[in-house]
């Protein structure tokens, strides 16, 4: 077993003394989490983590570039996303729904690369997902460099996955229903700042802490 493991192993221990009695508690009434969070698969962004979330109090989904696909036929391909997005809405009835990008991210930089159009790859198929984001981001922004071009375009695909969760029948029934909130947050890891998307704007404000 390498350093690595044996890292993990001993923060599982450490995990299991804080949290014995909670542990026990969410073993015995199940979960009942109010924040459906989907995130990236970036190791450096780690949700519970960044919000010092306790067991149970997060429903997490992460893929890479935070990506919501539209919603599309069950019976077509697999979809895992989309049915933690059901499981999370519909079973757990969450209240609020955060959608978390951030800056760095791999997958935005390969697409903006154009390195994603292997069509033999996994990755350059969900990538479609923001196929249309550097034609966008390039076009509009002609002078700016690349890392600008970056930044741009990890938000535009923010507001793509934040469009797409609007496809969703469950969504919309639980956001007119019952009043769940829907929002859309970048988080820069380089300045340690929140960015939330205004829905009305598609304008990111920064987050006042």
């Amino acid at each position: 077993m390498n350093i690595a493991l044996y890292r993990l192993i001993a923060g599982f221990k450490r995990f299991r003394e804080k949290y014995s009695l909670s542990n026990e508690r969410l073993a015995t009434s199940g979960q009942t989490p109010k924040t459906l969070l989907i995130g990236c698969s970036d190791s450096r962004v780690d949700p519970a983590i960044m919000t010092g979330a306790s067991p149970g109090e997060l429903f997490v989904v992460r893929n890479v570039a935070n990506l919501i696909p539209p919603c599309e036929p069950s019976a077509v391909g697999f979809h895992g996303t989309s049915s933690a997005l059901e499981f999370a809405v519909v079973n757990l009835k969450v209240e609020n729904i955060i959608i978390l990008g951030h800056r760095q991210c791999g997958g935005i930089r390969a697409l903006m690369n154009g390195i994603t159009t292997d069509p033999n790859s996994f990755i350059g198929q969900w990538m479609k997902i923001a196929a249309e984001v550097p034609a966008k981001v390039i076009s509009e922004n002609p002078h700016l460099d690349k890392e600008h071009h970056y930044r741009i375009a990890e938000m535009e695909a923010l507001k793509i996955s934040y469009k797409n969760l609007q496809t969703f029948p469950f969504i919309k029934a639980a956001v007119e229903n019952r009043h769940m909130n829907v929002i859309a947050v970048y988080y820069d890891l380089e300045q340690g700042l929140l960015w939330e998307l205004d829905s009305l704007t598609q304008q990111f404000k920064q987050i006042e802490i």
